[in-house]
């Protein structure tokens, strides 16, 4: 599967994370959510916890004594017990490998922020000089596009 990056421009990056998810645990998928800051995850952790009863998503913040049951958990740092997906926020690093072994990779940008719009462009470059395939979607036009593919 290709990495999806996703160019976050009319949504709150956590209504995307959130309609994401809902998705992955629907499929049967696990799903580390990688940030770059403890804070920042602390506070996803904290929108996760506020959501609608009936759309309660099963997560956990990195660190507990139950990381490994967790369907969704979040952290700042790569998890060696294999998830069947990866949804990274922030400029979150992600290697090809692990596009190559995961069900689903998303990596989600904001595009109001010009550093993480120069971010995701490295990590394309990155991602696909490695031999990862990847797909661009922009939500720029009002819905998701798919804008380009490598």
């Amino acid at each position: 599967m290709p990495a999806l990056f996703y160019h976050v421009t009319q949504s709150p990056v956590e209504a995307v994370v959130e309609t994401l998810l809902t998705r992955a645990l629907s499929q049967g998928w696990r799903v580390e959510l990688r940030g770059t800051d403890p804070a920042r995850m602390d506070w996803l952790d904290q929108k996760l916890w506020l959501g609608p009863e009936e759309g309660f998503l099963p997560h956990g913040l990195a660190g507990g004594p139950h990381d490994a049951l967790q369907p969704v958990l979040l952290t700042v740092s790569p998890r060696p017990e294999g998830r069947e997906a990866v949804m990274t926020v922030d400029g979150a690093e992600v290697a090809a490998e692990e596009v190559a072994r995961a069900e689903r990779v998303w990596i989600l940008f904001d595009g109001r922020n010009e550093t993480a719009v120069e971010r995701a462009r490295t990590q394309w470059k990155t991602l696909t000089a490695a031999g990862a395939k990847a797909q661009y979607w922009s939500e720029e036009g009002g819905r998701w596009e798919k804008k380009a593919e490598r």
